[in-house]
């Protein structure tokens, strides 16, 4: 029981470490947020944040981590709610460009992210996430007959590089929201030119 309770306590700390860094690196950034602002906004000491985190570099990478999980989850729930595969493929690329729109989303994951952790750790995060429900997208609707056949793994990292840029061409521009149906609109065009009439199944 008591080792539980530690557990317990141990997980619960954490937890809240992790969220405040989040909102603290979504408001004001990697570079101008502390380990003791941090740790004052989780209601906990600055030596119990270095128990739990290395370093707010460590605490960064579990932040952008949730991120990945969050935006992640949003993905999946936008395509399982459309009708159809392609009709989720297309929507789930959508909701990853509107979430380019929140200021802490932008900050933490597009700009914050490659320069802390590295375009490789970031890539890797990444795959496990994001690219996991592209992917997984991509193969049901080839599998539907919704696009035409490929490889899978370099199509879905393709596409996926193309989304992230968009992501960052939203993340610098000066108005994201004016601009985000224009990368809507061509970033469809781009997955349209892999559709395939359902008709021909037929």
């Amino acid at each position: 029981m008591t080792r539980r309770s530690q557990a317990e306590r141990s997980d619960v700390t954490t937890s809240r470490l992790v969220a405040a860094a989040q909102e603290l690196f979504g408001r004001d950034g990697y570079a101008a947020t502390t380990i003791g602002a941090i740790a004052a906004a989780a209601g906990v000491t600055k030596g119990a944040a270095y128990h739990h985190f290395l370093n707010k570099a460590t605490l960064f990478r579990e932040v952008f981590v949730r991120e990945q999980e969050q935006i992640s989850a949003a993905l999946a729930r936008a395509a399982t709610a459309e009708p159809d595969t392609w009709s989720g493929l297309l929507q789930g690329c959508r909701t990853f460009l509107e979430h380019c729109l929140d200021p802490a989303f932008r900050r933490i994951v597009l700009l914050d992210g490659p320069a802390v952790l590295g375009w490789e750790a970031v890539r890797e995060i990444e795959y496990e996430h994001t690219l996991r429900v592209l992917t997984e997208g991509l193969r049901a609707a080839t599998a539907d007959g919704r696009m035409v056949d490929g490889e899978l793994r370099v199509r879905a990292q393709l596409i996926f590089g193309a989304l992230c840029e968009a992501g960052m061409l939203l993340a610098r521009s000066e108005d994201p929201a004016r601009a985000l149906p224009a990368v809507v609109t061509e970033a469809a065009r781009l997955l349209g030119s892999l559709a395939r009439d359902p008709d021909e199944h037929r």
